[in-house]
């Protein structure tokens, strides 16, 4: 399942999302991250790899939201580990992110498997 294409779009041009993550039995956390499009899959990546909050958070509890344009679109993180996906993932970062700060931060080992293909729920 993919998101609609408005809801793609947003998610393509912004900058910056907010991802809402809970772990499980714990608060409501909001964390600003980078989001990528590509071949109409949604991607995040954890610029702390898997010491992340959010990231350990998804990985409890995959129930999660991306805020993005004023809306809160509910989703479900599935680990996207596979060579194919870090590769699509590094592709996507280079296109959108290179040459802003955190870009080479987003490639270092311990970070490239750090990985959530994002879907509507």
């Amino acid at each position: 399942m993919s998101f609609g294409t408005d809801d793609l779009q947003r998610l393509a041009v912004a900058e910056e999302v907010e991802i809402e993550t809970q772990a499980p039995d714990g608060p409501v956390h909001r964390t600003i991250t980078w989001v990528l499009v590509e071949g109409g899959d949604v991607f995040l990546r954890s610029v702390r790899g898997d010491r992340g909050r959010w990231f350990r958070e998804a990985t409890a509890n995959p129930a999660i939201a991306v805020h993005v344009g004023g809306r809160r679109l509910a989703a479900t993180a599935i680990p996207a580990t596979d060579p194919d996906s870090i590769e699509r993932i590094d592709a996507a970062l280079a296109g959108k992110y290179t040459g802003i700060e955190g870009y080479d931060a987003m490639l270092e080992p311990a970070v490239r498997s750090a990985n959530f293909r994002v879907e509507p729920t």
